[in-house]
């Protein structure tokens, strides 16, 4: 068939990527100049199923009622009148059950170690690079108590397939020395040897490429999505700024803009754009920063390795579509960068970058036919869409070619 794939992000150009292997002809239509402009430039760059575990919970219920009046938590939300924020939150909460917890993360568990195996894939059948490291991440805590209740989540994913090993502060700096200098700071933590580091941008920019040379995959550039055109159940072309583009499908994969489009057309698809922060810094003493990813679990603030680079990651933050940043917005990071990597970096060298997350209230991405015969959906994946990109544009690829998918497809293909 000849496939129209929106967006060109890392979940899009994966999807892109597979459908073409599949023999489809495969066009992307990007709004940017290149490939991973948007959600997928600069991302914590964790490869992370320890990271797995649904946000709505009872806990994060809590939180996010905090959040409505302390804005010196990780999470921050901003009122102001958006009902579709307002109609987001009050799925949310529905999902912060016990109950709702276990569902939502047993389904995201099962794709983020799926997408793990098929991003190693992607990288050995292709030979692309994008400053990996396969060395797991540490998730640790601060104080004893937080240590004891923290373990909880992760003990849960243990018992449902991912290997964990929890570590006193002793084997914590055993196995990260860069961690050494902030050891009386650090009570203890999990590591989870499968998780893995790695820059989206690299890595979503290099496949394109790949996709494009040896697969025939055309990316329109610079080419904005202005609507889709339907005659009875079918998607007959998508309305572009470079004029009308006919198919015999379509993909949305347009991120925290998916939502937007999807509401025109009668689809629900509760996507909501949750802010991100990131700071990439050179590494000025190599030895003293990080040999593998990890995640501050009492600061909200992860951090990964990528080559001679520092990637500083924190905040979710519910502001709509505002993509703006000032330099109070990282105070925090950096704080809590140097603290544990003292002498590694000189902040005034970063590169400061703020993002949307396209999130679902369950957390879970949502996969499959939508409404029209012709529609795909493959977005929501919220704040570990690096993670779980590969493994969904491969799943995404054996809904459209009719196949029984590699792993089990509950919870996770579309139901409007």
């Amino acid at each position: 068939m000849r496939i129209l794939v929106l967006g060109a992000g890392v979940v899009g150009t994966a999807a892109a990527y597979y459908l073409a292997s599949d023999g489809h002809e495969v066009t992307v239509i990007e709004r940017h100049q290149m490939a991973a402009r948007g959600t997928s430039q600069s991302n914590a760059g964790l490869v992370s199923p320890g990271d797995a575990t649904a946000w709505a919970s009872p806990a994060a219920l809590k939180t996010f009622l905090r959040a409505l009046y302390n804005h010196d938590l990780g999470i921050k939300v901003r009122l102001r009148f958006d009902p579709y924020f307002f109609a987001w939150s009050l799925r949310f909460l529905r999902q912060c059950t016990q109950a709702r917890l276990r569902a939502n993360t047993d389904i995201k568990l099962r794709l983020a170690l799926y997408s793990r195996d098929c991003i190693n894939a992607i990288s050995a059948d292709t030979g692309i690079h994008y400053d990996e490291r396969k060395r797991g991440i540490l998730y640790f805590f601060r104080s004893q108590q937080s240590f004891d209740t923290g373990t909880d989540n992760y003990r849960y994913l243990a018992e449902h397939g991912l290997p964990i090993e929890i570590v006193g502060r002793d084997r914590l700096v055993e196995l990260e020395p860069g961690l050494a200098g902030a050891r009386d700071r650090i009570a203890g933590g999990v590591y989870s040897p499968i998780d893995q580091t790695g820059d989206s941008s690299q890595f979503t920019q290099n496949l394109a490429a790949y996709a494009a040379e040896k697969l025939g995959v055309q990316f329109l550039y610079t080419t904005t999505v202005e609507g889709l055109d339907i005659e009875g159940d079918r998607v007959r072309a998508v309305m572009t700024s470079a004029g009308p583009i006919t198919s015999d499908a379509v993909v949305i994969s347009i991120g925290p803009e998916s939502g937007l489009l999807g509401r025109r057309y009668g689809i629900d698809l509760p996507v909501y754009p949750v802010k991100g922060y990131t700071a990439t810094v050179p590494l000025e003493d190599e030895g003293k920063g990080p040999t593998m990813g990890g995640a501050d679990e009492d600061q909200l603030i992860a951090y990964s390795r990528l080559g001679n680079r520092l990637r500083l990651a924190s905040t979710a933050e519910f502001t709509g579509f505002d993509r703006s940043h000032k330099p109070s917005d990282f105070a925090a990071m950096f704080r809590t960068g140097n603290e544990l990597f003292p002498g590694a970096f000189d902040e005034n060298k970063a590169e400061l970058w703020a993002g949307l997350r396209p999130m679902m209230p369950n957390s879970v991405p949502v996969i499959g036919q939508a409404r029209y015969s012709n529609l795909y959906l493959d977005t929501g994946h919220g704040h570990v869409g690096w993670t779980m990109a590969c493994g969904s544009g491969k799943f995404l690829a054996d809904v459209v070619a009719g196949r029984k998918p590699e792993i089990d497809p509950q919870g996770l293909v579309y139901v409007n």
